[in-house]
């Protein structure tokens, strides 16, 4: 009687046993299960396209969700050499490329890249006049963007149809009123009317004005913000290796007329490993 209260003893300890086991190697595979998301954080980049004796190509950073945190333009060390220097008019660029967004990375409320290279710079004079870069993140596709031309009959109707002041950007004004002229008489072929940064350092009056070196601005058309610039000097750019990055808060609207994911900070930086210079939209927050 004891050996058979014994044998059924054991067999009830080996069944809880391997009701145990089985109970942890399913807990296992559920802990497994919710780890086993893939990480989305990366960079990812577009095609590159020739600039000088180098390249330049845009690139959009993801969080581990897949969120976009930054985009940018990635232009390697050859691409400050042996650019042209004479203007495509009626552009005071002498390179005017479009680039790509990663086609897996987009990023909602930007269409696509144009970068241009300004030898002789533009207007106003004494302030802009120098060699330098436009980064213009467009929310509009590039026709749109080719269309912006002296020739359209509603040019001059288009140009001076401002945004409205909730979508102003803080401390921002339109060259036109900074210039005191009309707005299609401030607005630039192929690009747009430019707002600047009432406060940028470059505008103040002397003794206090400093040379421009890189400056941030809003451009609208038609009574809309179309796109974001950076606006680059190439010396400003060949003055970063051994440097810190350069980053800063940027002035940001009550409100946004189009969907999408805007920045609260910029940056400029040398990367030394890839041997690029990187300009990035920071900080990217998802408005509508």
């Amino acid at each position: 009687m004891f050996s058979a209260i014994s044998s059924t003893a054991t067999n009830m300890r080996r069944g809880a046993i391997a009701t145990l086991l089985v109970t942890a190697a399913v807990a296992a595979v559920a802990c497994s299960d919710d780890t086993t998301a893939p990480s989305l954080a990366g960079t990812r980049y577009g095609v590159s396209q020739a600039l000088g004796s180098g390249t330049a190509r845009t690139f959009v950073t993801l969080d581990v969700a897949g969120k976009p945190t930054s985009i940018g333009i990635a232009m390697t060390e050859g691409a400050l050499t042996n650019l042209p220097m004479i203007p495509n008019a009626p552009s005071p660029s002498a390179v005017m490329l479009q680039l790509a967004l990663p086609v897996d990375a987009p990023v909602t409320g930007y269409d696509h890249v144009m970068l241009d290279w300004n030898p002789l710079g533009h207007e106003p004079d004494h302030v802009y006049t120098l060699p330098h870069f436009d980064f213009h993140f467009y929310s509009v596709p590039t026709a749109t963007v080719m269309a912006i031309m002296p020739s359209d009959p509603q040019y001059a109707t288009k140009a001076g149809n401002l945004p409205t002041a909730q979508f102003v950007p803080t401390g921002y004004v339109a060259a036109s009123v900074l210039g005191g002229v009309p707005a299609s008489a401030a607005a630039v072929p192929m690009m747009g009317l430019h707002w600047m940064d009432a406060a940028a350092p470059e505008l103040q009056r002397p003794p206090a004005n400093k040379t421009f070196t890189e400056t941030f601005i809003y451009g609208s058309w038609d009574g809309k913000f179309i796109f974001i610039e950076p606006m680059i000097t190439k010396a400003y750019f060949e003055s970063l290796k051994g440097m810190p990055a350069m980053t800063r808060s940027v002035g940001t609207a009550a409100q946004v007329a189009t969907a999408g994911y805007y920045p609260s900070k910029y940056s400029i930086r040398y990367d030394a490993t890839a041997k690029e210079y990187r300009i990035s939209l920071d900080n990217l927050t998802y408005r509508q």
